[in-house]
């Protein structure tokens, strides 16, 4: 499996369609479809489920280093909003930039500020969630795929050392095996 069936599965999701074609007109620079409305989209369709089967909100990063405030993007979260309102979901925007500002206060723990999409892409809980999709000014995809699809269409969630929150990883993966129960969840290691 591959970049082109990885495309092809998560086009069967409308949801994750609609976001692709809009995304572009909010000109956000480093944007990424990201996470479970990706790799859950997959499973839904290894699994012959409803695409939207057990995905709770659609993870749409941007990296905007030039303004780190709130505000510049709740702005951004309002423009979402008005975009994206009309699909019925919750689709989540950040500004990967400024995560650092408040993860400690939401997660407990601290972090390092991410450098791009990509660099946080790469610290999701388990290297199974780590894609990112977006469509350029042209209509071409753009797939980021650090771990490759092996594990994600064989139905393997691998814990991630980069981000060792073990709690974390176990709750995901008990509510993951709960809706698709033929995942294979390989334990945490460290």
């Amino acid at each position: 499996m591959g970049p082109h069936d990885f495309w092809t599965a998560i086009r069967t999701n409308s949801v994750v369609t609609e976001i692709l074609e809009r995304a572009p007109t909010l000109d956000l620079p480093e944007w990424y479809l990201t996470a479970g409305g990706l790799f859950q989209t997959v499973w839904n369709y290894r699994s012959g489920y409803d695409p939207q089967t057990g995905i709770r909100d659609y993870d749409f990063f941007y990296f905007d280093s030039s303004d780190l405030s709130y505000e510049a993007e709740d702005r951004v979260i309002k423009q979402a909003e008005e975009l994206f309102g009309d699909l019925g979901v919750d689709v989540e925007v950040r500004n990967q930039a400024r995560v650092h500002l408040w993860y400690a206060n939401h997660f407990g723990a601290d972090l390092s500020p991410y450098r791009s999409s990509e660099d946080a892409i790469d610290h999701f809980v388990s290297t199974t969630c780590c894609f990112g999709v977006r469509t350029e000014a042209d209509g071409t995809p753009r797939v980021y795929a650090p771990h490759g699809f092996a594990d994600l269409f064989d139905g393997i969630v691998r814990p991630n050392p980069r981000l060792p929150m073990r709690h974390v990883y176990e709750a995901k993966a008990e509510r993951w095996t709960s809706i698709w129960p033929d995942l294979t969840v390989l334990p945490w290691q460290g």
